[in-house]
């Protein structure tokens, strides 16, 4: 070993020591608060498969004001995935996360590597003409060639599996869809053929079958990443909380833990917490559940997702210390309302026991995505000429590929190289006619909460009515309030308006959170800030 290699060893051992320090001293938990766990009336770890099968890891906490050639908000794969490619670039490069890397969105996927999405080519062909369809299709297709091409670059152990992916009908009136689906895979060139039957215990009404798909471990994928940022020209800091970004030469993201300068500016936080064009009118915030579950015989072999208009997402997981999964989900709502939510989980648990035989459930969690208007993400630059604040959002559960594409295409906006996919996924795109009837729906339910939602949501008139682990809206004296009552029986009482627009809150019982019906925000029982846009903690209130 010569002494170039012995330093990169000691230096990636003290690194391994600080973090270990660091995650000791701050935590790394999903949940912000121990008053805050979710609900032990379902069964198996309300937590990720992805984050309770890695170890605990951290980075520190911003100290001070720094610059950087590129500053990212948000540390998920649209985040991580631009900060390695600008790194590799020579680009310095500082990420900031609110709470843990990967314990987002990105920690609690599915984590499909497909560019199956539903019912979705044939409705593109329709609406935008085969050019932009084409384009869709080209973007995903090489996300997973990419992804792939990363694993094997890097060497990372992340259970990555080739697989392929089933599109199917469950009822007779859907299988036309089906069919209108491969013809236009067929007709973009994708890899797909219709098929009678797929490798499911449930009857089926023809399926769309796409090849080349794949499936992994989002975790272990990404901590290969973080470790390759901050190996050199990358900075990665934990529970710094960005507030605001001021646009200028240079831009200025302004945390509360102090201020990065930097030349360009990425938001990848899920729902954008800096949105001057206004997008939060053009997406709309959805939430799905999935059960971990383990099976007493073999998973089915492929991922699968229904045509239903509530739909059902199965894939199998397979850990070589841990055994098989059966990744289970379906249940989407609007997020902040789900109603029920702890019956939600149920209802899956009952309807997949139809069909599987199950040994147990060992996890359950649930998971928020973004849709824009017209069901294509907003990647690219917030002004036509800029080129110093950038947005990734709106990739409509199908994060894997949408994130990769998202760190290609906005590292050659920020280098200066050409892209194929800038004009189709550019957030000043106007695309009227594909998007303007899903606008106005957003924008009905929007004002829906804002207005009528302050005078129709349900209220009581007493904390005895409250249950130990329950949260409610409450009215005393003309006056709302959202009040937790912890195991204790301690009360927590909050501002009921969300801090990013002023809608009112409706509580989650299975999460134990307060969520925003509006635009996805969501809190903990005690008001600490979960999801963007949001940045803001909810005011307490003395009862």
């Amino acid at each position: 070993m010569n002494y170039k290699e012995l330093r990169l060893v000691i230096n990636s051992a003290k690194k391994r020591c600080i973090r270990s320090l660091t995650c000791r001293l701050h935590g790394n938990s999903p949940y912000m608060d121990e008053i805050c766990q979710p609900s032990g009336r379902l069964p198996g770890k309300p937590v990720s498969l992805w984050i309770d099968t890695t170890p605990d890891i951290a980075f520190p906490c911003l100290e001070g004001d720094t610059d950087a050639d590129v500053a990212i908000v948000g540390g998920g794969i649209a985040g991580l995935t631009s900060a390695l490619l600008l790194k590799r670039a020579g680009l310095k490069v500082t990420l900031v996360e609110s709470r843990r890397i990967i314990s987002g969105v990105t920690g609690y996927t599915t984590a499909k590597i497909t560019l199956a999405h539903g019912i979705c080519y044939s409705r593109m062909l329709n609406k935008l003409g085969q050019e932009q369809a084409g384009l869709y299709a080209d973007a995903n297709r090489t996300a997973i060639e990419r992804v792939a091409s990363f694993i094997m670059q890097m060497n990372i152990a992340c259970d990555f599996t080739p697989l392929p992916a089933y599109i199917y009908a469950v009822t007779e009136d859907k299988e036309a869809e089906i069919e209108a689906e491969v013809r236009a895979g067929e007709k973009l060139g994708l890899a797909v053929s219709y098929v009678d039957t797929a490798p499911l215990p449930l009857p089926i009404k023809g399926a769309a079958c796409f090849d080349g798909q794949a499936y992994f471990h989002p975790r272990k994928y990404l901590l290969a990443f973080a470790d390759e940022i901050t190996n050199e020209n990358g900075r990665i800091f934990e529970k710094t909380r960005a507030i605001n970004i001021e646009e200028g030469n240079p831009s200025i993201v302004r945390t509360d833990r102090g201020t990065i300068r930097a030349q360009a500016v990425i938001i990848a936080t899920n729902y954008p917490i800096f949105d001057p064009l206004k997008l939060f009118a053009h997406l709309t915030s959805v939430r799905s559940y999935v059960l971990g579950l383990r099976l007493k015989n073999r998973s089915p072999q492929g991922l699968f997702y229904s045509n239903e208009e509530h739909f059902h997402s199965l894939r199998p997981h397979y850990l070589t210390d841990n055994g098989t999964y059966l990744l289970a989900g379906g249940e989407e709502h609007h997020a902040g309302q789900g109603g029920d939510t702890i019956q939600r989980y149920k209802n899956l648990e009952s309807y997949y026991r139809g069909f599987f035989d199950i040994e147990s459930i060992d996890y359950h969690w649930s998971a928020q995505d973004n849709k824009s208007a017209d069901l294509i993400p907003f990647i690219g630059s917030l002004a036509p000429a800029s080129d110093r604040i950038f947005i990734a959002t709106g990739f409509k559960g199908w994060g894997m590929t949408h994130g990769t594409i998202a760190g290609m295409l906005l590292s050659d906006l920020i280098l200066g190289r050409s892209n194929p996919w800038k004009n189709l996924y550019s957030p000043v795109r106007l695309n009227l006619p594909a998007s303007a009837k899903s606008i106005v729906g957003q924008n009905i339910q929007t004002a829906k909460h804002l207005i009528g939602g302050h005078l129709s949501e349900e209220s009581i008139k007493s904390l005895a009515e409250i249950g130990k682990g329950e949260g409610k809206v409450i009215e005393i004296d003309g006056e709302k309030a959202a009040v937790y009552k912890d195991k204790q029986g301690k009360i927590h009482a909050l501002s009921p308006l969300c801090t990013h627009m002023g809608c009112m809150l409706s509580w989650n019982p299975a999460e134990k959170t307060w969520d925003c019906p509006c635009h996805g925000s969501r809190y903990t029982c005690d008001g600490k800030v979960i999801h963007a846009p949001t940045v803001k903690d909810l005011a307490r209130i003395e009862l």
